[in-house]
């Protein structure tokens, strides 16, 4: 996608504590290129910044069943050495409420713990990736969390989809790419150990809130001490058309 097609969250952290933007000198992931997109914090100012996809038909998606609409995104995603191992989390989102960094999703993304694991999320983006324990009803958003851990520097390419039913139901999958087996531009997607399908019901049973049947798609970063850094790499965005 193009820079164009991306604008950023409103609510950020701003760019005197926190720095964004397209960046040489990191190392890519398999199959990546000379740039990635990556933040770093400057400060111990809490909060986090992002994009969401502003192309027609995406801003938000309204195109799925009866008008609504989920969508998949997809990315590479690195917890940056840095400053410390906890205070910060990387993430993707799909039906983003709102253009905020205060709005809710399903986000996906490493937890804010060392090491790190994959989680699915359903919360406030600025809240990032907690490192709570997966816990029925579920705490922190935390719905899903990978059996495998993670240490900074790891490079993951992760995919989040969310269907929207007819009956209202909003169905997530979250899937992995193994990137020594694969570069990020031919993925081979298996779901994530840890992870399995989660349905975030109509009748509010599995999240104890109503499912987000449409938004925005989009990624971030959040982070709460200095010198914490996200990195992303081939972004793709789909969104639901049926």
């Amino acid at each position: 996608m193009a820079e164009a097609d991306w604008t950023q969250l409103s609510g950020g952290i701003g760019s005197g504590s926190l720095l964004q933007g397209v960046t040489a000198g990191v190392p890519a992931p398999n199959g990546g290129g000379s740039f990635i997109y990556g933040f770093a914090s400057l400060d111990t100012t809490t909060g986090a910044a992002g994009l969401f996809v502003n192309a027609t038909n995406f801003a938000p998606n309204t195109g799925g069943v009866s008008g609504l609409g989920g969508g998949s995104v997809t990315a590479a995603v690195q917890r940056g050495v840095g400053g410390g191992n906890t205070g910060f989390s990387p993430w993707i989102f799909v039906c983003g409420q709102t253009t905020t960094v205060g709005g809710k999703a399903y986000l996906l993304g490493l937890a804010d713990s060392d090491p790190s694991r994959i989680v699915l999320v359903k919360g406030i983006l600025s809240a990032g990736i907690p490192g709570t324990p997966v816990a029925t009803p579920p705490i922190n958003g935390v719905l899903a969390a990978s059996n495998e851990t993670y240490p900074v520097g790891t490079w993951l390419h992760i995919r989040l989809d969310a269907v929207v039913n007819a009956n209202g139901d909003v169905v997530l999958n979250c899937f992995q790419n193994d990137l020594t087996a694969n570069p990020v531009t031919a993925p081979g997607w298996s779901l994530i150990p840890g992870i399995s399908e989660f349905i975030d019901d109509a009748l509010q049973v599995n999240t104890g809130s109503a499912p987000l049947v449409q938004g925005y798609l989009g990624f971030g970063f959040n982070t709460s001490n200095v010198t914490r850094r996200g990195y992303f790499d081939q972004l793709t965005v789909v969104r639901q058309t049926s």
